[in-house]
Order: C-alpha cells, then structure tokens, then sequence
C-alpha cells in the first residue's frame, strides 16, 4: 500500500509530538493480532461509514442510515409481517371484520337484543356473535365444502362452483395486471370479453367441424378477438398519445353496443326467438367438463392456470417481460436504453386482451353455450379489483380471481341461509379494493408500520452516539 492510497486529511499528517506514531500505529497493527468477528464487522460498519477513512464519522451509525432495525427474529419477522403480501392479506381480514358488523346490524335477532342491552348485554353479545358466524359459515359452505351434503360428490360441488366462476375472473385479472406491470391501465377488460365472446360464438354456431379442432378454432378466435381490440388501443395511445383510460372505457361501449345490435340480425339472432340470444354452440365447439356433467367446471379452469404459468414466465424469464416492465418502471429511460416503447406499448395490450378474450371463450364455450348481451357480466371491471388484490403479480392474481369466485359462489347460498342480503358480499369486495389501495391505513390499523419503528431506531442511534462522542 503506497502513500498515495492512504487516506488523506485536510490539514496534511495530524498534529502533535505523539500524532505521527499514532497515525502509524492506525496504518500497521499488531500483524500477529487475530480481529475477532465482532471486531471485523465493527471495523467494516466504520469503514463503510467513513468511506474507508476518507470522511469523517456520521452522527448516525451507518446501520441506522440504512434502515436496518437491530434484532435478527424481530427483523424477519417485521419484513414478513409489512411485506405487500401480508398487507393484502391484512386488508381482506379487515374488510371481511367490517362486513362482519354490517352483516350483524341486519340481523334480527341482534336488533331485539340491543333493545335490552345494558340489562342483558350477554344476549346481545350472543346474538352478535351468532349472526357473524352463522353467515360466514354459510358462505364458506357455499363456496368451498358442505359437510350437508348426501355424497361426497355433493360436498365438494361448492368448490366446483368456485373454480367455475372463478375461472373467467383469473384470466381477466391477468391481462389487467399484466398491463398494470407495463405502466397502462387495461380498463377495457370488459370490451375484450364481449369482442372475445362474438367471435368464439361465432365460430362456434355458424361451423360444423370435427371434435377438437372446432374446439381450437373456437378459442383461437376468441384470443384474436381479444388481441385485436386491446392492441387498437395500444396502437392509439403509441401513435396518438391518447390515454388508456379514455380509450379503454369507450371501447367498452363500442363494444357492448356492438353486440347488442348482432345480437338482432338474422346472422346472430337464434331463428325463431325474439329475445336478443345467439344458437347454442355446436356440442364440438364447447369446452368438455373436467369431472363429468354433474360438475359446471371445464377445461378453461385448467388453461386458466396454463395462462397464469405463462404470464409468470414471460415477465420473469423472457426479454419481451423485462422490457415490459422496464417500460412500467420508467418509460423514457427505457427509450433512452434502447427499448422500441411504442412497440412494447402495443404487444402488451394485445396480449391483455388476448388473455382477457380466454374469459370471453370460458363464457360462451365453457359456461353459458350461448351468446348473449350479459356475456361479460361483470367480469371486466371485477378483474381490476382481482389484479389490484394480487399486487399485479400472476399468482396473486390467480389466488385473488378464486378468492373472489368463492364469494361469488358462497353469497346466494349465505342469503338462502341467513337472509343476508347478497349485497354485503359487494360491500366486502369494495373495502378490500379500499384497503389495498391504502395499505398505510392497514399497517396503522393492525401497528405495522416500519417507517415509525426506523424512525425511532434512528433517533436512539443518534442520541447514543451523541453521548458517546460526549463521553
């Protein structure tokens, strides 16, 4: 080490008799002296905070500038407990707490028992609790097991059922956060199922081809439909600028009105019927059911997972991925690297409305057989919420769309049950999207806040090495 690497001060070699031999002494220990491991971290922790002797030391220790909060388990277990998975599963625990409370302020029997409550507050008590698990034991035998039932076969149709619904909702879901991953807000889902669905219906009426192909025409089209109305928007927004948000919810109107008018021409309207429906899909052109007919559930509940494989491997293992996600994380840079934005722009709506068009072919194919002007239902806009629960990520996503099924599933049979209005399951599915939007309002809620815990870290840290220096 030459005298040019040394670290230099200010006002040259410190001054005094004794300031050169304990300068020299600083540069060349003891070379027999084994530092021990807490010896070593400690002299990493200063060099790291004196840029190796360079500077002079902080106030604040190195390892409170950077946010570590001393103590191994309670470190790990505050990373698990303030993670963005956590969080969301916090926000669904509170939402479903509120809709606890809304559930027990239409009950009955609590409304007579709080009649008398400070006389009995037992029985109020009682009847709360009661009204609470009563419901909710209701939409979990709804939604995933009914030990009533006569079979095992009966048992677990709830489940079935969940998966069913839950079937369009995932892959829905996945061409919203794919988008969001992408900085662009798919709100058009809704118009990508319909479009989807007119074009799967079609094929799958007005031709008569061997079993499995018909079925692969069949959401082959759907797919195109899909990719073909989400990438317009793409190619709008990368050659016009125009904004998403705009395009997308006016797409969804061209869309619905479009097919409400197919719906009443004669290439569309069954013969013979009035009501604006389509001819049931040739039986070659229909999903087959994965566990028989006395389940609803079909093939588009296995290539929804297939789907969720995909989208993971193409934002986490492919090229096209990374540029996806350079381009949300910050689009001018990306250009500035060399990254074709307006490209990237278009492939991802069109694959978002391609993976939204498997929800209109899950429709028209699998579910319903038939084409009708509530094909999308509701699916559309119930993705945003799906992908924003999943933190846009595919397996939350996927873990979200079947959360969100089963409380589709479980609310009729909660209000057949209870008679608790339906509509609280809506209520519950509106506070999660609120609190997933606002998770420093879950942390404070549930004490998980690591902000405040690093703040206080950092002012004892600070206060310590006051002391110290003064000492």
């Amino acid at each position: 080490m030459t005298d040019q690497n040394e670290p230099q001060y200010p006002g040259g070699t410190p001054a005094g008799p004794d300031a050169g031999k304990d300068h020299a002494d600083k540069r060349h220990p003891d070379k027999h002296h084994v530092p021990t491991p807490a010896e070593e971290e400690t002299a990493a922790v200063v060099s790291l905070d004196t840029a190796g002797g360079a500077m002079e030391p902080s106030a604040v220790p190195a390892t409170a500038q950077s946010g570590k909060i001393p103590g191994g388990p309670e470190t790990l277990a505050r990373r698990i407990f303030t993670g963005s998975g956590m969080v969301s599963v916090l926000a669904v625990l509170l939402a479903l707490i509120l809709g606890g409370l809304l559930i027990v302020s239409t009950d009955k029997q609590v409304g007579a028992t709080a009649g008398y409550l400070f006389a009995r507050p037992s029985d109020f008590l009682s009847a709360v609790w009661t009204a609470a698990t009563r419901s909710y034991v209701a939409l979990f035998q709804g939604s995933v097991f009914n030990p009533r039932g006569s079979s095992v076969a009966v048992q677990f149709a709830p489940l079935m059922e969940t998966l069913t619904i839950a079937t369009p909702l995932i892959t829905a879901g996945l061409g919203v956060a794919l988008a969001f991953r992408a900085g662009l807000f798919n709100i058009g889902a809704q118009g990508q199922i319909i479009m989807a669905g007119i074009l799967a219906a079609w094929v799958g009426f007005a031709l008569h081809l061997p079993v499995g192909l018909h079925l692969l025409l069949v959401l082959i089209a759907g797919i195109v439909g899909g990719a073909i109305w989400g990438g317009l928007v793409g190619l709008l927004k990368a050659r016009t600028g125009a904004h998403e948000v705009i395009l997308t919810i006016m797409f969804n109107y061209i869309a619905l009105y479009f097919l409400r008018y197919l719906l009443n021409t004669p290439a569309f309207q069954r013969p013979g019927e009035s009501n604006p429906i389509s001819p049931i899909l040739d039986p070659n052109a229909v999903y087959p059911q994965i566990f028989g007919t006395q389940y609803r559930l079909h093939l588009g509940f296995i290539l929804a997972i297939a789907a969720t494989v995909f989208v993971w491997w193409l934002l986490n293992r492919s090229t096209v991925g990374f540029e996806f996600r350079a381009v949300g994380a910050n689009a001018k840079a990306s250009l500035t690297a060399g990254i074709n934005v307006p490209r990237a722009t278009v492939l991802v709506m069109a694959i978002a409305g391609a993976l939204a068009g498997m929800s209109g072919v899950a429709q028209v194919a699998g579910t319903e057989k038939v084409l009708t002007d509530g094909v999308a239902a509701t699916y559309g806009f119930d993705a945003i919420t799906v992908a924003l629960l999943g933190r846009s990520t595919p397996w939350g996503t996927f873990a979200a769309g079947l959360l969100f099924g089963a409380f589709r599933a479980g609310a009729v049979q909660m209000q057949i049950q209870t008679g608790t209005p339906i509509d609280i399951v809506l209520v519950v599915q509106s506070l999660i999207v609120l609190f997933i939007a606002a998770p420093p309002l879950v942390r404070a809620v549930f004490g998980l806040n690591p902000r405040k815990k690093k703040a206080v870290t950092a002012g004892k840290s600070k206060k310590a090495a006051t002391t110290g220096g003064a000492a």
